[in-house]
């Protein structure tokens, strides 16, 4: 249901509330349905009562379930009298049912709610009836003035002959044209454009691997595009981000699933987000994004998806541009650096806008209403928080971009305009951003930001999305990170990471097709995709499986041994003192499903014999790891999921290894363990010495 927010509390209400969904479980309320509240102060005025009661019965009778909250603001003396005569109202009818059940009527006196209660329910309210202001239709038809409108862009004089003029010269080149200028690989530039060698190897027409083997490359040409989304995961472990051919795709942080910071769409048809890129020609008023998507200019493409990050080159209007896409090796941010020069033969007065829409939660619908953006003063990036989201208290996220001269928005509203999405946004019509933000809009942020090129000249600009686990250090974190320096050293830091990481595996066959996924593609996708970022285009898992990331850990043991430790140990601690473990599980709080699934826990002994077998490091068997402690799985359940609490109880890694197999024997009795009956696996536990301590 949509929260309009002329029916909203004041913003001054919204900006005090700190607290989430579990406030109101105290009333009754569940929360997860929308509110509508009715403040009630005068005994004379309970027809307005009446009539939202009917109005709930008519919800109700369309399917919409609504929490009606009847807030009993009487004065003392008669305040019992009121409330009696409320609860008469919705009992004498058909509503008297759904008295205090979810999606129906809950009547509360206002001396029972605490002030912070107050703040709470008034900050989910989606509509806020009060009998002080007015009758019902008076207030759901109120108008506010509407917001000034900044005016549209006006086109210079003459601009649209010098914009047709350059359709005919470096525009029609397209990508190949500029791709074979030989100045854009001049090496007088700090960080010039990289030209990418022409040769590549098993080209299916639509991409092919680079000569060396480091990148996918994939052109589409005019009008074209890929069978389905081909997509890079960027991740390290506290922040990651999917890109793919033609869209920057989602971002996360510590959780793909549980805190996103921009939306995850499950849509491989039209590869749409909740991030986006453009650059507008300031004479002529036209737009274009530097990647196929959203708003996708005339000529080819060229998308490089690399080893830690994805570049996207494009040549529009005499403008080539190249925009790197990262993510930090250590640091909780996505880089999105934009290189532009100017092939026209004239000065051009451009800007380039970045976007991002903000969830900082798990689905954007639940969490717009309560995000607030604001404009840090310390290091100028417009930071964004959800005080409602209690289960990652405290984060601050931040969008920002280098350069002077940019504006700003916090209204998508604003951006997108009336009607308007992504593809053609009302405010790149206009000459600026407003510099709206605040609480109780429709979250997102956009930054413009006005870039001068002369004939022939280069520029640089870097976009930066990120977050702190608090305001001090995302504040801290914005200031250490601004500047082209800063971007280059994060790009040599990633490039030099997976370089060293893929380079300990290196095989020869006689199939060059293997060894083109085997050298490299595989173990990264492993460790990106499957191990760190736990997600991908078509799942937005976030949780850790107790088996799969352990399979993962397997296949990179010899490529990152210190993980496969860290993450066994990491395993044990997520084991119940029975033997069996968490199915899976969600960081940072370890919320996860317990199961009757045999195969998981077994995983433990099996992966510990295989790094033993590699590594040789019996020392990980002496160390000492807790357990959790949870519920029994009912006879007549599956599974169920809860947040266990940490046991009082440790035991040496060896003794967690041993209760998953002695948990086995017992579920599967006379039948035996079925991997036991392999040999490899008899011959890798008698290394480890499993069957030689005691057992």
């Amino acid at each position: 249901v949509f929260a309009h927010p002329f029916l909203r509390a004041d913003n001054a209400v919204l900006m005090q509330n700190r607290r989430g969904q579990s406030g109101l479980w105290g009333h009754s309320i569940s929360g997860d349905l929308p509110i509508v509240l009715l403040q009630i102060s005068d005994g004379a005025n309970i027809e307005l009562v009446r009539q939202m009661v009917q109005a709930h019965a008519y919800w109700r009778l369309k399917g919409l379930d609504v929490d009606l909250v009847i807030w009993n603001e009487d004065q003392a003396g008669y305040r019992q009298q009121l409330q009696e005569q409320i609860l008469g109202l919705v009992s004498a009818g058909p509503e008297g049912s759904a008295l205090d059940r979810p999606g129906g009527i809950f009547v509360r006196p206002a001396q029972q709610i605490s002030q912070e209660d107050r703040i709470l329910l008034q900050s989910v309210a989606r509509v806020i009836i009060s009998d002080r202001h007015g009758t019902l239709a008076t207030q759901v038809s109120r108008n506010a003035a509407p917001d000034r409108v900044i005016a549209l862009l006006a086109p210079a004089a003459g601009a649209g002959a010098g914009a047709a003029s350059l359709v005919g010269t470096a525009a029609q080149d397209g990508l190949h044209g500029f791709l074979d200028r030989a100045d854009m690989s001049s090496g007088d530039d700090p960080w010039p454009f990289d030209a990418v060698a022409a040769a590549v190897d098993f080209d299916n027409g639509t991409g092919a691997f680079s000569a060396d083997g480091r990148e996918y490359v994939i052109v589409l040409d005019e009008g074209s595009t890929t069978p389905a989304p081909w997509s890079n995961v960027l991740a390290n472990s506290r922040l990651g981000t999917v890109v793919s051919e033609s869209a920057p795709g989602y971002t996360w942080f510590e959780n793909a699933h549980e805190f996103r910071l921009t939306p995850w769409h499950n849509d491989p048809v039209s590869d749409t987000g909740g991030e986006a890129f453009y650059l507008r020609d300031e004479d002529t008023g036209h737009v274009w994004s530097p990647m196929p998507k959203p708003r996708r200019g005339r000529g080819a493409y060229r998308t490089r998806h690399g080893f830690g990050y994805s570049v996207y080159e494009h040549c529009e209007d005499g403008i080539a541009s190249e925009l790197w896409v990262y993510v930090a090796l250590d640091d909780a941010v996505k880089y999105s650096v934009l290189k532009l020069r100017n092939l026209s033969g004239r000065d051009r007065r451009l800007s380039a806008i970045g976007y991002v829409e903000w969830v900082l939660g798990d689905i954007r619908v639940k969490s717009q209403m309560h995000v607030i953006t604001e404009l840090d003063g310390a290091s100028g990036a417009v930071i964004a928080r959800n005080p409602y989201n209690t289960e990652f208290n405290g984060r601050v996220a931040f969008f920002d971009v280098d350069g002077d001269g940019r504006t700003w928005t916090g209204s998508r509203t604003e951006f997108l305009g009336r009607n308007g999405n992504l593809e053609s946004p009302d405010a790149l019509r206009r000459e600026r951003l407003s510099g709206r933000l605040g609480v109780g809009l429709d979250p997102c942020t956009a930054l413009q930001i006005p870039i001068a090129l002369s004939a022939g000249q280069s520029a640089e600009t870097a976009f930066r999305l990120g977050i702190g686990s608090d305001m001090r250090e995302a504040s801290a974190l914005a200031k250490r990170v601004k500047g082209a320096a800063a971007a280059h050293d994060a790009l040599d830091a990633v490039r030099m990471h997976w370089r060293e990481t893929l380079s300990v595996v290196r095989v020869d066959t006689p199939d060059a097709s293997v060894d083109a996924l085997a050298n490299g593609w595989l173990l990264y996708q492993t460790l990106a995709c499957r191990y760190v970022a736990r997600s991908g285009y078509y799942q937005s898992g976030g949780a850790f499986g107790f088996r799969d990331q352990l399979q993962d850990t397997m296949a990179t043991v010899h490529a990152a041994p210190a993980l496969t430790r860290e993450h066994l140990l990491l395993s044990a601690a997520h084991q119940f003192p029975q033997g069996d473990v968490l199915h899976w599980w969600h960081p940072p709080l370890g919320r996860g499903v317990r199961t009757r699934c045999s195969d998981d826990y077994l995983w433990l002994p099996f992966a510990a014999s295989r790094y033993f077998e590699v590594t040789g490091d019996d020392g990980v068997f002496d160390e000492v790891v807790g357990f959790i402690e949870g519920r029994l799985v009912n006879a007549d359940e599956e599974s169920y999921y809860d947040l266990p609490v940490l046991s009082g109880s440790q035991a040496s890694f060896y003794e967690h290894c041993l209760r998953a197999l002695r948990r086995g024997v017992e579920l599967v009795g006379e039948r035996g363990l079925p991997l036991i009956g392999s040999g490899d696996w008899n011959d890798g536990m008698n290394r480890v010495g499993m069957y030689g301590r005691g057992e």
